[in-house]
């Protein structure tokens, strides 16, 4: 062995013997247990981070239950991921001095698709470089024809069960980047914001005062509502009043959603511009169209005001209010606003016809699954946040106005405006004409990623499916939760009748600075950088080595260079147990120290499984360094080093075979370094049969 591991050296070699080997192959057998693990697929539109380094607890589990001899099979992949992949593509062109404007749709799609494909072999070159067991033959796309084919099919059959739907309702509209968004998907944010104070006169004399924090949308409204409660306003309700700035009346109503107590008591209804006042206008049968467009600018009020920016819009209202004497005080207000989750700008509701999945049958039946264990949480409290949020689901908007991603197959007839839901393109209506034009939305990217563990598995044929379904994890971090996991539970039970994974493992996230690392943040540390310092096997244990379950870490390189320090010091005790492994040897004595060694590694290996099963894969990776470290190498051989001297070869064996022994538990975690030394003493991989 070399006087030193030098990672740089070793590691890509190694990681090419590796698969040209098979190693990481899966191959059906009947007589083993199978043991499975989807990938969560990274998105497809930049380099990997840090956080995506945290894949090294799947390949902890996917290495272990290999060491067991059980039919493993760990599938990779890549998402198209939708709207995310969008918009990191537009700050490129925005780099250019372009925008997507400047393209046609399919000259725009075929530039991210060059674009994604180019990012996803470098994605998996470092999933590489990290040493992951990946059945890379088994690799799908998002966007491959199959997966398509099998996300076109899910969405026809919600279709006509009825739990798919088209509606034009207000959605969460972000005017920047030009689409609706799920409510899942929307930010609160709390801000000061202006409470107006406004008198809207009455017909016949007088006024009602009212409060609002959006003047702009004065234009839009279609009622004054106060509570039938209020004594204050019993005698109006029924009057109308006259709208500043505009010659449209609108009646006063009662509601006792009104709460007395905020503001005047006395709200204004603008049910194109908030989701509770669509609902009251609904149930009032009141309407105006809407004044704000998708592009973020004022239409439809026939004033001065058609073509101004929301916020221009309101800065004049101030003003033009002010000079008709109806705007009262204009105090500071602590509110809550909606945004995008990606440009943080303040989302606009806006009536838009979508497409939309009916989420209470499927959440139910996942609730279910989930309270008769059909599906385990190895931590409660992700259990219980499951269990929230599929109680308190909304139905699901999964129409997204962005080119890149599957296309909704839904075929609107131009002469009969009725339309039809189809995997391919209908050939003709009801009234006997064939002129078609397909929905330009494309699906919520989460839509087709809830079906990611059934729709890859079936691609590779009905054995494989039947064989590695339900898969045996699940493990992803704990944020997306309610995105992913729970969305996968509901569509994986109604498409398959079983839940799509038997255990959920949830990890922490990587944080800089308290945020979460994110490639559209720009934060993100590329986990090469660290590997090519000191070793992948480094940052794999720093990664595990003290980290709860769920636990949010922020990792530090002090903590990667202390993990590089545990791989030399494997690295050293294995060299010095070679340099005196001796072809002949003189004395065969058993010593007490060797049977406390036996002794107490037999206690590790059973202690280093238990947590294993319990997945508690920081307490099993502690054990292995406190042991390898401390009383292997400090302790033991300290003690039977002269044993050693003296040709011992009961010492000599009975050291190299715990250390060989100790190496394959630790190798999931270091897997580099342990194949590496396990190879100088048995000319073998640890995973070679």
């Amino acid at each position: 062995m070399d006087k030193t591991f030098k990672p740089a050296e070793v590691e890509d070699k190694l990681y090419k013997q590796w698969e040209e080997l098979g190693l990481f192959a899966s191959k059906i057998s009947k007589d083993k247990t199978p043991f499975t693990i989807i990938l969560p697929p990274p998105n497809a539109n930049a380099d990997l981070h840090l956080g995506h380094a945290m894949y090294v607890y799947e390949d902890i589990m996917i290495r272990y239950h290999k060491l067991l001899g059980e039919d493993t099979l760990w599938l990779p992949g890549a998402d198209h991921a939708g709207f995310e992949t969008q918009f990191v593509f537009e700050k490129h062109l925005t780099k250019q001095g372009k925008s997507r404007f400047d393209y046609d749709r399919e000259t725009l799609y075929k530039m991210i698709w060059d674009f994604v494909h180019e990012n996803s072999g470098k994605m998996d070159n470092q999933l590489r470089k990290l040493g992951f067991a990946l059945d890379w033959t088994k690799k799908k796309f998002t966007l491959d024809e199959d997966i398509v084919k099998t996300v076109k099919e899910t969405f026809l059959s919600l279709f006509e069960k009825g739990l798919v739907y088209r509606e034009n309702k207000l959605v969460n509209y972000c005017v920047k980047d030009g689409t609706s968004f799920s409510d899942l998907e929307v930010v609160d944010k709390a801000v000061e914001a202006k409470l107006y104070f406004l008198k809207f006169p009455i017909v016949g004399g007088g006024y009602i005062e009212v409060a609002t924090t959006r003047p702009e949308t004065i234009l839009g409204d279609v009622g004054v509502m106060v509570n039938p409660k209020d004594k204050r306003y019993k005698a109006l309700v029924g009057k109308q009043v006259k709208l500043p700035v505009s010659d449209r009346v609108i009646p006063i109503i009662a509601d006792e959603y009104v709460d007395m107590e905020f503001g005047t008591g006395a709200v204004k209804i603008t049910p194109c511009h908030d989701f509770n006042d669509f609902e009251i206008a609904k149930k009032h049968k009141l309407y105006h169209p809407p004044v704000i467009g998708f592009d973020g600018k004022m239409i439809n009020t026939k004033t001065d005001y058609d073509g101004l920016s929301v916020f221009k819009a309101r800065e004049k209202m101030e003003e033009d209010l002010k000079k008709l004497d109806v705007l009262g005080d204009v105090k500071m207000h602590s509110s809550v606003i909606k945004t995008c989750y990606k440009c943080e700008r303040a989302l606009e509701p806006l009536p838009k016809e979508q497409w939309y999945v009916k989420v209470r049958p499927l959440a139910d039946r996942a609730i279910e699954a989930i309270k008769k264990k059909e599906v385990l949480f190895t931590n409660k409290r992700f259990e219980k946040a499951a269990l929230q949020w599929l109680t308190n689901f909304h139905d699901w908007n999964i129409s997204r106005q962005i080119v890149w991603g599957i296309q909704i197959p839904a075929y609107k007839c131009k002469t009969s405006g009725e339309w039809f839901v189809s995997v391919d393109k209908p050939k003709n209506c009801v009234c006997g004409k064939e002129d078609f034009e397909q929905d330009t939305d494309t699906f919520d990217t989460w839509f087709s990623s809830s079906q990611w563990p059934f729709a890859t598995l079936q691609s590779f044929g009905k054995e494989t499916f039947e064989n590695y379904y339900p898969t045996s994890v699940m493990e992803t971090g704990y944020d997306i939760l309610p995105w992913w996991v729970c969305r996968m539970l509901m569509m994986g039970i109604y498409k398959t009748g079983k839940v799509p994974f038997k255990t959920v493992y949830m990890h922490g996230l990587i944080r800089v600075k308290g945020q979460k690392m994110s490639k559209s943040k720009g934060n993100v540390i590329n986990p090469l950088d660290m590997i090519e310092k000191y070793g992948a096997d480094a940052l794999r244990g720093a990664l595990v080595f003290e980290v709860g379950d769920g636990t949010d870490l922020s990792i530090e390189e002090d903590k990667i260079r202390a993990m590089r320090n545990f791989a030399n010091k494997v690295w050293n005790v294995g060299r010095f147990l070679q340099m005196n492994q001796k072809e002949t040897t003189s004395k065969k004595e058993k010593s007490q120290i060797v049977e406390d060694l036996k002794k107490e590694f037999i206690g590790v290996e059973k202690e280093f499984h238990k947590s294993m099963k319990e997945y508690k894969f920081s307490v099993a990776f502690g054990l292995l360094y406190e042991f390898i470290w401390h009383r292997f190498a400090d302790f033991y051989i300290e003690q039977l080093k002269e044993e050693l001297r003296n040709d011992n070869i009961e010492v000599r064996d009975s050291l190299t075979t715990v250390y060989i022994e100790s190496l394959k538990l630790l190798h999931p975690f270091v897997p580099f370094i342990t194949d590496s030394v396990h190879k100088q003493f048995t000319n073998k991989f640890i995973l070679e049969k």
